[in-house]
């Protein structure tokens, strides 16, 4: 006689509570950090109730780490880059947070979330923590998830947080706003038109390395090391603290990154003696509440039944030239409720 079969269960996780998130992250449980995260980026707004309570209870744990925002154009080598200096930082017993904004695909919202993939070697480091996050196709979905994931992993007592951006559109901006330190790689040969990076976007920069010098393109990289340094004499404004500058360096090699990171480390030291990197972190809270502000006012517009029931067609009349721009606005923020 057969045995009698049963339906097999996939054992659930237990339920967290908010102060098993707190206390699983001051003590850098990375199991409990990376569910943190996951509960942060989560649209559900039950989660985002729990999320607000497990952010305020880490919250006097955070703000010890160095912040550095890392940009460039696909291509550029900023994973390789980030790999080696990742790993130069943990051999020296740093503990190393890369938190890569993954871009998300227009058509099916699905995103690439490969960095885990090209930084192999640091995402198999013990001191090291790599986390993709899914750009959502919102600049406001990025600054709010980044940020609280960055928060999330100062509190777990990550020394250092790289914050990785797509290298397009404005997410460099929004990227700026919230670290201390602010790199932008180039490549040699391509003037900033070429790769596509705006001159705003360089006169963000803390410091410009011109990576891939290595082997025969060592000095085109010193030759384009030269035309940057000239471009940021002109365009960047020292801030009294720092004079941003650029040099040369190789993410494969390793060459030039222990100069770059000893740059980093007097430009946070220079901050923190003015007291403008005090002042730096609470301007940049004050933009994050507003940013926030912003997004969920422009959601709430959006969902609100009049204005969806009537925005498709005054888009498409103002997209047309059949209605100029400021009778659409108004039609929509009068169906809002604003007069």
């Amino acid at each position: 006689m057969p045995h009698p079969t049963f339906p097999t269960r996939t054992p659930t996780r237990r339920q967290l509570s908010v102060d098993d998130y707190v206390t699983g992250v001051l003590a850098g449980e990375r199991a409990i950090l990376g569910r943190a995260i996951t509960l942060i980026e989560s649209m559900r707004p039950a989660d985002a109730a729990i999320a607000q309570h497990v952010l305020t209870g880490i919250l006097p744990a955070t703000g010890k780490a160095h912040r550095v925002g890392i940009t460039g154009v696909p291509g550029v080598g900023k994973s390789t880059f980030i790999e080696t200096m990742g790993r130069k930082l943990t051999a020296q017993g740093k503990r190393v947070a890369v938190l890569a904004i993954d871009p998300s695909s227009a058509v099916s919202g699905g995103s690439i979330l490969g960095d885990k993939t090209r930084m192999n070697e640091l995402a198999c480091d013990p001191l090291a923590f790599v986390r993709p996050s899914p750009s959502a196709c919102t600049l406001g979905g990025v600054a709010r998830k980044t940020r609280e994931t960055m928060l999330l992993c100062e509190a777990a007592g990550f020394d250092v947080v790289l914050i990785e951006t797509v290298g397009v559109g404005q997410s460099e901006t929004v990227v700026h706003d919230m670290v201390d330190f602010f790199l932008v790689l180039m490549l040699a040969g391509a003037g900033d038109e070429l790769q596509g990076i705006k001159r705003g976007v360089l006169e963000l920069a803390d410091l410009i390395a011109v990576n891939k010098a290595d082997g025969d393109n060592a000095q085109r990289c010193e030759r384009s090391r030269q035309d940057y340094a000239n471009a940021l004499h002109v365009m960047a404004a020292p801030n009294g603290d720092w004079t941003p500058t650029a040099i040369t360096c190789s993410g494969l090699t390793g060459l030039g990154l222990d100069d770059l990171w000893a740059s980093i480390t007097k430009h946070r030291e220079l901050l923190t003696a003015s007291g403008h990197l005090e002042q730096l972190r609470r301007d940049q809270q004050v933009h994050w509440m507003w940013s926030l502000i912003e997004e969920r006012l422009l959601n709430g517009f959006r969902e609100h039944p009049d204005v969806a029931r009537d925005f498709t067609s005054i888009e498409r009349a103002v997209r047309e030239g059949t209605s100029p721009a400021t009778v659409g606005a108004e039609t929509l923020l009068r169906a809002f409720g604003l007069a």
